[in-house]
């Protein structure tokens, strides 16, 4: 008799999020789609999980990076790296605003490759779960994700100011 190993992993900290968004980044191969309030820079500002996301975006001419945030200011202001990787690969990461219908989102979710979930019902909240292994929650998640991104417009935050 085999026992399944189960792929889920409750994450109640910061920390916790911050592994399991770099694991979840890493299994992807084609697309990462992530879903903030803020960019949280304690989770997304990182080496490891800039690296994951340079690995996506530069996979192949299909890769797509998509990232909806609610609020980018503070990202901007601070450096943001995530906000760098993107104005680089400019073709291959977009950073969109909801739309104000959808401001009222207080989920965060990383969704890659329609298999790996990292989900908190609340932004401001570090419970939650990560999945390497969950195509049906992943599916779900990006199907609400994608309604969010078609009527999603570019943040202007994003924009390089010349001087």
């Amino acid at each position: 008799m085999s026992e399944e190993q189960s792929t889920r992993q409750e994450l109640d900290s910061w920390a916790a999020n911050k592994t399991a968004a770099i694991e979840i980044a890493g299994l992807a191969r084609r697309s990462i789609a992530l879903l903030s309030y803020d960019l949280e820079p304690q989770i997304y500002n990182t080496d490891e999980f800039i690296a994951a996301i340079r690995v996506v975006a530069t996979s192949g001419r299909y890769a797509k990076v998509r990232i909806l945030v609610q609020d980018s200011r503070r990202s901007v202001r601070e450096g943001h790296r995530l906000i760098e990787t993107k104005r680089r690969l400019s073709s291959f990461i977009e950073i969109r605003n909801p739309h104000h219908e959808h401001s009222k989102i207080i989920e965060t979710y990383l969704i890659a490759d329609e298999r790996g979930l990292l989900y908190r019902k609340q932004a401001d909240r570090y419970e939650g779960f990560a999945d390497t292994d969950n195509p049906f929650e992943a599916r779900q998640k990006l199907k609400e994700f994608e309604e969010i991104w078609s009527r999603a417009t570019p943040d202007p935050d994003m924009r390089r100011l010349g001087i």
